[in-house]
């Protein structure tokens, strides 16, 4: 038993850890608009100031990120006007997960009896426990969700949104890779995709 509650306590780590590396993905969009008619588009900016939650080669490398994938759907970029007008929006979450490990050593039980014979007796009754121990830890992380708004450039109505939670990790190395990755996700599910 004791060696079933090892596995199933490091399965559940596990099982933990790896679903908070994962990024998710979600979007919704209305279903009367052909995004097919859709040629040009612009960045309207970062809503309410959240571009200053990342430092500048980040947003440098989401902006681009973003540009690659809406011209690889055959649209064009432009500064001034466009058919869809692209806003993003990034918040940064503080978050404990608190992991508990019990150690359970022993069991329970008790014994006892009694008897006759040459006179009466009986004997003793005796009961034990075993002792367990919880270890509690907790771990600090941040979760980042990024927002991409998509609104008709002349009806000013959100046609798409497209948002990504994931964990984020302290390591400005592998944001060139990530970056471009974890847009690329949230872009699967844009309506259009890039022709083959």
């Amino acid at each position: 038993m004791k060696k079933f509650i090892q596995t199933f306590s490091l399965f559940l780590v596990v099982l933990l850890t790896t679903t908070q590396i994962l990024a998710q993905v979600s979007s919704d969009y209305d279903k009367t608009v052909d995004f097919t008619k859709y040629k040009t588009f612009r960045f309207e900016g970062w809503q309410e100031d959240s571009d200053k939650l990342v430092n500048d080669l980040d947003k440098k490398r989401i902006l681009e990120s973003f540009g690659e994938e809406f011209s690889s759907r055959n649209l064009t970029y432009t500064e001034q006007g466009g058919d869809i007008v692209v806003t993003l929006y990034l918040v940064i979450d503080q978050k404990t997960s608190t992991t508990a490990y019990t150690n359970y050593n022993g069991g329970m039980g008790y014994g006892g009896g009694w008897g006759y014979g040459y006179g009466m007796g009986y004997g003793g009754m005796g009961m034990g426990m075993g002792s367990a121990t919880t270890t509690y830890s907790e771990n600090d992380y941040e979760v980042g969700t990024l927002v991409v708004s998509v609104y008709d450039g002349e009806s000013k109505n959100l046609v798409w949104q497209g948002i990504s939670s994931k964990t984020l990790k302290d390591n400005p190395k592998k944001r060139e890779k990530t970056i471009p990755k974890a847009v690329s996700k949230i872009m699967k599910k844009y309506p259009v995709q890039p022709p083959k």
